[in-house]
């Protein structure tokens, strides 16, 4: 029942091809989460959730940052866009009454990242970029085992590669996205 208002809600509020990445994200967190013995449910319901605020302008995100006392660095100032997957959380818990701190943090954490992360918060991360309509690269698909195996070394993973395309068009990078790099590849030595 959840599910099918959260749809309802995304068909409204986000691009269709925005709806099958988010619908790519949720399956792939599943899979994930059964893989490291997570909750299925949990991680479907972040995977679902993760894009709430997506198509936020960028004023739209300021002003609901302000609202709740969101702490906005200098970077998201100039940037608002990266703010919304902190904002996604915000709305998971008003309009769909998310309670559970660990999914809204997972939702929250999913562009930047964080260092520190849960392995849900990592799941939903992951899946982020790894699902199946992003392609079907052979270093997508070799990421896409990783993820199974070991999810700090494929945190670290798709952080590089998203830090690669970023240099590659020359956009700004926020400082998180590099301490998240930095805590999985620690993490993945570990494990």
């Amino acid at each position: 029942m959840m599910r099918d208002r959260v749809i309802n809600w995304l068909q409204k509020n986000v691009s269709s091809h925005r709806l099958q990445h988010i619908l790519g994200v949720e399956s792939t967190c599943i899979t994930l989460a059964r893989c490291h013995q997570l909750d299925e449910q949990q991680a479907a319901q972040a995977g679902l959730m993760h894009d709430l605020a997506k198509f936020f302008s960028p004023q739209k995100l300021l002003t609901i940052a302000a609202e709740v006392h969101l702490p906005v660095d200098e970077v998201c100032l100039n940037y608002p866009h990266l703010l919304h997957a902190e904002i996604g959380a915000v709305v998971a818990q008003r309009k769909f009454q998310v309670t559970n701190p660990e999914i809204l943090t997972a939702i929250a954490n999913h562009t930047l990242g964080a260092p520190e992360m849960s392995k849900l918060s990592c799941v939903v991360f992951v899946a982020d970029v790894l699902e199946p309509n992003r392609g079907d690269s052979d270093r997508l698909a070799a990421m896409r085992l990783v993820a199974q195996e070991n999810l700090y070394k494929c945190v670290q993973q798709t952080s590089d590669y998203s830090l690669e395309y970023l240099l590659s068009k020359q956009k700004i990078i926020h400082p998180r996205t590099i301490l998240t790099r930095n805590w999985a590849s620690a993490q993945a030595k570990l494990s």
